[in-house]
C-alpha cells in the first residue's frame, strides 16, 4: 500500500467547504505516482517510453470530505491481469474512509497502439502492494471501529 497526504485547498471547496467532487480524480491520480514509477522509474512522457494507458476509473463518495483536515489517500494493487493492473485507492479523513474508487491501467506500446505482457519484474513488485478486496473490506471494517471506540481522529466536521 501506498500512502499519499493531500491537503485540500481552497479551489478544492465548494461553496458549503465541502471537497468538490472533481478533486478526488485528481488526487487519485497523483496517489498513483509511485505506481507510474514501478512501470516507469524515469518518468519520462514520451511515445517511446510511457508504457500506461488507463482504460477504466470510478468514483464512490461515501461521506462528505471537508475543507481544513488532510486526506490520506490510500494505493492498493487488487488485481494484477496478464497486460493489466487495476488499483484501489481510498480517501481517509479524520478516522474515517470517505471515498473510494478503482483504476484499471493497461500495459500499453503507444508506438505499436497495442497492450503488452507485463515483464516478471514488474509483477514482483506489484504483487509487495497486492490485497484482496475482501482482505481490505475486512481491515477497513476493523480499523473504523477501533478509530471510533477510541475516538482518535475521528472527528465529525461541521
Amino acid at each position: 500500500m501506498y500512502k499519499t497526504i493531500i491537503t485540500p485547498s481552497i479551489g478544492d471547496t465548494d461553496a458549503l467547504r465541502h471537497i468538490n467532487s472533481n478533486a478526488l480524480p485528481i488526487w487519485f491520480e497523483t496517489a498513483r505516482n509511485p505506481i507510474f514509477k514501478i512501470f516507469n522509474p524515469t518518468l519520462e512522457l514520451t511515445y517511446k517510453k510511457w508504457n500506461l494507458n488507463m482504460v477504466h476509473c470510478d468514483f464512490n463518495y461515501l461521506k462528505q470530505i471537508y475543507f481544513g483536515y488532510d486526506v490520506e489517500i490510500r494505493t492498493h494493487v487488487t488485481k494484477i491481469g496478464k497486460t493489466s493492473v487495476t488499483l484501489t485507492h481510498e480517501a481517509w479523513q479524520n478516522g474515517k474512509l470517505r471515498a473510494n474508487g478503482t483504476c484499471t491501467m493497461l500495459y500499453y506500446d503507444f508506438i505499436k497502439e497495442c497492450s503488452v505482457v507485463i515483464p516478471d519484474d514488474i509483477r514482483k513488485k506489484l504483487y509487495e502492494h497486492y490485497i484482496t478486496k475482501e482482505e481490505l473490506e475486512n481491515r477497513n471494517r476493523k480499523e473504523m471501529k477501533k478509530n471510533k471506540e477510541e475516538n482518535r481522529d475521528y472527528v465529525e466536521s461541521d
